[in-house]
Formats: C-alpha cells, structure tokens, sequence
C-alpha cells in the first residue's frame, strides 16, 4: 500500500562508519530520502549530470560545497543543485545533522 504522509523521525539512523542514508519514497520522478551524518563524517563532492537535487536541512549545520561556493547550512535552510553542478557536504559541528534530500528526475531502483 502506498503511504502518503511520512514523519522523517521514523527514518533518522546514524552509522558510525559511514553517513546514514534512508530512502522515504520513491517514484519515477522523484526520490525522497534522509542522509544522517555524524560529526566528522563527509558526502564527498560529486554530482549528477541529469538530475536536479535539494537537502533541506531539518537537524544540525552542515557545511555545503554547490560549485565553487561553500556554506554552513542550519536547521530549516534550503540548498539547490542544479544537474550538473558538483555538490557535497560536510558534517564539522560537534552535533549530529539530518537532511532531507530529494532528487529529480529519480535514480533508476535496483
């Protein structure tokens, strides 16, 4: 059965050893998810040629590089990669950060 209304606590999960990622939904054209990072731990830069990308950030700060410009991002702030933009972020507070990331068009499953 399709769900249609989520509360992003039910995903959060920290790993020790690498960055916690949980997907929430998943279409054709959308894929929802949270990526946990705990302090110190890094989603290195990379990018996606066709796929537009957003974290919100919901919990903690972390340190976002979009192309050349880089940014301490809290709780409650938006940050957009187009398709084709290198993008990353870094967790360099002593908290603990969730985002809530989406991207479009949806990585193919599997």
């Amino acid at each position: 059965m399709q769900e249609y209304f989520y509360n992003y606590q039910d995903a959060v999960g920290f790993n020790p050893e690498k960055f916690y990622k949980a997907t929430l939904t998943h279409s054709e054209r959308l894929m929802l998810g949270l990526n946990c990072l705990e302090p110190g731990q890094v989603q290195k830069v990379h990018d996606h040629a066709d796929q537009d990308k957003f974290y919100f950030v919901l919990e903690g700060e972390g340190f976002f590089t979009v192309g050349e410009e880089e940014k301490t991002a809290t709780s409650g702030m938006l940050v957009w990669a187009p398709a084709g933009v290198p993008h990353g972020v870094s967790n360099q507070s002593t908290q603990q950060l969730v985002i809530l990331m989406g991207i479009a068009p949806a990585p193919q499953k599997g």
